[in-house]
């Protein structure tokens, strides 16, 4: 803005015509350029070289002509710049903060600016599970239902669909367990790439391999009255690794409950079997019911 003042005022600029553009015009010639001065200076030139004679017969810089020299979503939102990613965090975090005034503001702000609105449901495809998760896993479902929406109508149409996904993420409960039990996993798999699969659990489609014990051991579940095996699915180093830790919040409370009843029963802390035992939900089918 410095730089834009000094080329309105110097005689070897502007300062003979005696252009007027206020600070709000300036200031969005600035941003525009994104710290590039030429692009600045060039941008002014323009505007200065379209602007309209005011009341004192001077040139004057307005919104109209700034509108004609560069679009007025190029002016409010950068999308292949550093300000696409604060942005797109700033809606992220929204959310994840349960904030559905501010969640819907930064959506406003991408797609005013002129983003992509698929990328956006891309993101709220991502955040249903990353954030939301098992919580709410209706949030899945219509975050892949606002993608198809925003694919088939497109902008301006789908504004109100992205909108209906922002506030619902917004509000829904929150559970991370998703994310973790996959970050644990894979750290695991990546330092242990090597761990034999259980012989109980692997295939055995040939004498040899059955010969070799291939499946010896292993207990078909639907063949139990408990329809659970006590058997162990992980590699032997791996024994007892826990990954999936449930946050308790929403319905992923039901997944709590009957992950702890799944889990005391296989370790002998129990003799009710899980899929039976109150802590499972059995009688209540229609609350932990997806």
């Amino acid at each position: 803005m410095t730089l834009l003042r000094h080329a309105l005022s110097e005689e070897r600029g502007f300062g003979r015509l005696g252009v007027v553009c206020s600070d709000d015009m300036l200031r969005k010639i600035a941003i525009y350029a994104n710290g590039d001065a030429r692009n600045a200076l060039g941008t002014l030139e323009t505007a200065v070289a379209n602007s309209a004679i005011n009341a004192d017969g001077k040139p004057e810089i307005n919104e109209d002509v700034l509108s004609q020299v560069v679009s007025r979503k190029a002016l409010m939102y950068d999308k292949n710049g550093e300000e696409h990613y604060n942005i797109i965090s700033a809606l992220h975090k929204s959310m994840r903060n349960s904030d559905p005034d501010a969640a819907v503001y930064w959506l406003a702000r991408m797609l005013e600016g002129g983003e992509d609105p698929l990328y956006i449901a891309r993101r709220c495809v991502r955040f249903a599970s990353e954030d939301v998760g098992l919580a709410d896993p209706n949030a899945l479902l219509l975050a892949n239902a606002v993608w198809d929406a925003c694919h088939n109508l497109g902008v301006p149409e789908c504004n109100v669909h992205l909108t209906q996904i922002v506030v619902y993420l917004a509000l829904a409960p929150k559970s991370n367990a998703m994310e973790e039990a996959y970050l644990r996993a894979a750290a695991d798999a990546q330092n242990m790439m090597a761990e034999p699969v259980p012989l109980n659990i692997r295939n055995a489609p040939t004498r040899l391999m059955k010969n070799l014990d291939y499946g010896k051991g292993y207990t078909y579940a639907h063949d139990t009255d408990e329809k659970i095996a006590k058997m162990s699915c992980l590699p032997e180093k791996l024994e007892g690794r826990r990954y999936y830790t449930p946050a308790g919040l929403g319905r992923e409370a039901n997944m709590k409950a009957r992950l702890a009843a799944v889990r005391d029963w296989r370790e002998g802390r129990t003799d009710v079997p899980p899929f039976t035992s109150p802590a499972y939900g059995r009688g209540n089918e229609e609350r932990i019911s997806v």
